[in-house]
Formats: structure tokens, C-alpha cells, sequence
């Protein structure tokens, strides 16, 4: 037995080295299998990054789906995207009807499924709530204004002056919005 055979299994040279076969016998002196197994990286089945192997196929990758544009709100959503002036123009005129505002990014998890919740709520509340939504970093200045920390945040705005606007940080059930409107405005 070799000492390259003494200090790695045939499996492995199998792996590593393709030139060599299991009926084969490995090259007798270190230098050469290293010379193999440069080439072999050169032309290699692996790619690699400084943390290590990326992929194990010589194919590019192929995606199943497009993956989506970045584009976050559509014009057949309920929800609308307005911006810091028309939240502002919106909050000081005359309404009725309760006004829930979410601050949201669009790198944001938690605010991609709030933003289906909200869906559901602007379905539900049809005419009786107004929800719209600010992108925290489109709207950057306002969303520092208005002390947004974590997101998604809500802020509840009753249609009674009198009353103390509510403000929620993070993902939220349904059943507490329904709750916040249906109670607390």
C-alpha cells in the first residue's frame, strides 16, 4: 500500500479526483495528486466562495419562478400607498370614518404579511376605515417624525379629535385590529 492510500480512503480520491477510478491505482508520489486535484478545481464541479462551497452542479442555476419585482403595493390593492403630504392633508380634513396607517418597508417580513391582514380589513370594513400605508424608506423624514422604531407599525386615528391616536409596533393578528377599531375608535 501506498502512503497516499494509507492516508485517504478510496472514496475520497474518487470524489476528489475524478482521473481516478476505484480499479486504478493513485499516482505514487504526493505532487502529482496535487496537480490532479488543481485541475480538477479548475475545471471543477464546485463552486466556491470564502465561506465554501456554493454549489455542487457545473449547470447555472435555474429558477422555477420569476422572483417578484419589488413591487410591493399594486394599483387593484384596497390598500393604498400615499405619501407623507397626503398623510398629513388626509389626518387634518374632515372624516367620519376611522384612519389606520401603516408604516412599512418593503425588505420588511412581518410587514409583507401585515399587509395581507390589511387586505382582509379593507375588505371587511369596506367604507368604514380608511387604511393606507407609508413606505418607511421613500417617506424617510416623516416615518422619523412620527417615531417609527420597529415596523410594521399602526397608528389608529379616530375621527373624534378628542381622542388619543393608538399605535402598535410589530405583527399584529386581525382579530386586534378588529378589536382597536371596532372598541377604541
Amino acid at each position: 500500500m501506498s502512503l497516499l492510500q494509507a492516508q485517504t480512503p478510496s472514496h475520497m480520491m474518487t470524489t476528489l479526483c475524478p482521473t481516478f477510478s476505484s480499479h486504478a491505482s493513485p499516482p505514487s508520489n504526493i505532487s502529482s495528486v496535487y496537480v490532479s486535484m488543481k485541475t480538477h478545481q479548475e475545471n471543477s464541479l464546485f463552486s466556491t466562495s470564502r465561506n465554501g462551497p456554493i454549489s455542487l452542479s457545473p449547470l447555472p442555476r435555474r429558477l422555477l419562478c420569476r422572483p417578484p419585482k419589488g413591487k410591493y403595493i399594486r394599483d387593484d390593492y384596497l390598500v393604498k400607498k400615499l405619501s407623507a403630504q397626503e398623510i398629513q392633508d388626509l389626518v387634518r380634513g374632515e372624516r367620519t370614518v376611522p384612519i389606520l396607517i401603516d408604516f412599512y418597508a418593503t425588505w420588511c417580513g412581518p410587514c409583507i404579511l401585515m399587509a395581507q391582514e390589511l387586505e382582509m380589513l379593507a375588505v371587511e370594513y369596506e367604507k368604514n376605515v380608511i387604511i393606507v400605508k407609508v413606505d418607511t424608506d421613500d417617506e424617510y423624514e416623516f416615518a422619523r417624525d412620527m417615531q417609527v422604531r420597529g415596523l410594521p407599525t399602526l397608528f389608529f386615528i379616530s375621527p373624534d379629535p378628542n381622542k388619543d391616536a393608538i399605535r402598535t409596533e410589530g405583527l399584529i393578528p386581525i382579530q386586534m385590529m378588529r378589536d382597536i377599531i371596532n372598541k377604541e375608535m
